[in-house]
Order: C-alpha cells, then sequence, then structure tokens
C-alpha cells in the first residue's frame, strides 16, 4: 500500500524533480514517522482559519514548484505569533518564483538532528544519523550504516557522533529520547528501503527530538534524473 501511494505521488512530482514538502510529510506519516500538524494554505480568507486550527506559535514555508531550498529564498518563517503576521508572510510567500501555496505547521522544540537515506554506488541503500540543523554541512557530523538498521545500529550511531553527548542533556540541554529515536530509524530505515528504487535521495533535517517525541520538522525527497 506505501509503496503503491508513494509511486502516484512520484509519478506526479517527475515534473519538478523533487516530492513536495507537504506530500514528503504525508508519505512519511503514513510510514509511522511523526510530523507536525500542518494545512495548506492557497487562499488568504483561509489564513484565520488555519491558524485557529493549529494555534500559534506556527511556522510557515513556501510551496514552490521552483524552490527546492526554501531557506535560501526567504521562503521560511518561524515563530507567527498573530493571524497578522502570518497574512503578512503569505502575502510575502506569493511573491516568489512558482508559488503553489503556504504551508502552516505547528511549531515543535528539541535538539535538531539529521536522518537521510542515499543509494551508495558500492554499498546500496545507506542510511544516516547526524547532528542537524542550519549548520549541518559545517559540522558534517554524521553517521552511517547500510539499510535497514536494527537498535544495535541505531545505538552504534548515536555512539559514533561527536556531538553525541547532546542528546543526554549535555549543560542543562534537551535530553533525548533514546526509544523514539531508535523507533524513529527504524521506521525511516524500512520507509527508505519501500521506496529507494524510485528515488535519489531523503533527508530529514531537522529531526526535532526531545524528551517524549522526534518529529520531522522539514522533509526533501529528491528524485532521480531522467
Amino acid at each position: 500500500m506505501l509503496k503503491t501511494q508513494t509511486k502516484t505521488v512520484i509519478d506526479a512530482s517527475h515534473t519538478r524533480g523533487w516530492v513536495s514538502e507537504p506530500d514528503a510529510k504525508r508519505l512519511l506519516a503514513t510510514a509511522g514517522l511523526t510530523v507536525p500538524g500542518f494545512t495548506l494554505v492557497t487562499d488568504p480568507g483561509r489564513i484565520q482559519s488555519a491558524a485557529q486550527d493549529l494555534g500559534f506559535p506556527l511556522a510557515a514555508k513556501v510551496v514552490s514548484s521552483r524552490i527546492l531550498h526554501k531557506s535560501d529564498h526567504g521562503g521560511v518563517k518561524t515563530g507567527i505569533t498573530t493571524t497578522e503576521e502570518l497574512a503578512a508572510v503569505f502575502e510575502r510567500f506569493a511573491r516568489l518564483d512558482g508559488f503553489e501555496a503556504m504551508l502552516v505547521e505547528e511549531m515543535v522544540s528539541g535538539l535538531e538532528l539529521i536522518i537521510g537515506g542515499k543509494i551508495d554506488d558500492q554499498f546500496g541503500p545507506v542510511v544516516m544519523l547526524g547532528m542537524g540543523g542550519t549548520g549541518v554541512e559545517i559540522y558534517q557530523d554524521i553517521s552511517l550504516r547500510m539499510a535497514p538498521v536494527g537498535p544495535e545500529d541505531v545505538a552504534s550511531m548515536i555512539k559514533c557522533l561527536k556531538g553525541g553527548r547532546l542528546l543526554s542533556g549535555y549543560r542543562g540541554g534537551v535530553v533525548v529520547n533514546r526509544d523514539e529515536l531508535t523507533r524513529t530509524l527504524i521506521c525511516f530505515s524500512e520507509f527508505f528501503m519501500a521506496v529507494a528504487e524510485m528515488i535519489e535521495s531523503i533527508d530529514l533535517n531537522p529531526v526535532m527530538c526531545s524528551a517524549k517525541r522526534c518529529v520531522v520538522a522539514d522533509a526533501r525527497i529528491v528524485l532521480p534524473t531522467e
């Protein structure tokens, strides 16, 4: 069922070269991963009801057929606390190239991690865990394992991270629920294995992990070029 649903979404996404974030999050939620509550706004008249349904504070992101890296184009706004502010963000997003909709979702907090998957030329499907957020390319603190992964693999991946101590609440920081992180990685690994032949890569960054849950705050599924 999941594979069939994924193929339907991917077939409809080839013209843009990636799966839109709303579609990616729907697929991930179907696979058992936790995503924020969200809604799509295409009409400014729906802004107030969207805010009431989700509750403040909110995050907003542009959905565009021409923008993959949203933050590079000013297509992300977090910490929105009023309907007026959300309306102003919609007006700004609507002027961006290829605008389709505004994704509005609940704000989530926790330690920022990155979870990813790609097809390695030598090893095949590979799963990644690392310290996430905007600095991921600077710190490059990641751990890789061949998919599928199990609980022992996840424990080993965490141990190999230079920033692994942050998961235990280093200097008063967030203590990450290891059981939930393990479940999330295993669930992601199973999803990735099911769809690997149809995609080029998946990046979930950040995945916000707290004492209670790990939430996929952003998701990017890139498709192979034909």
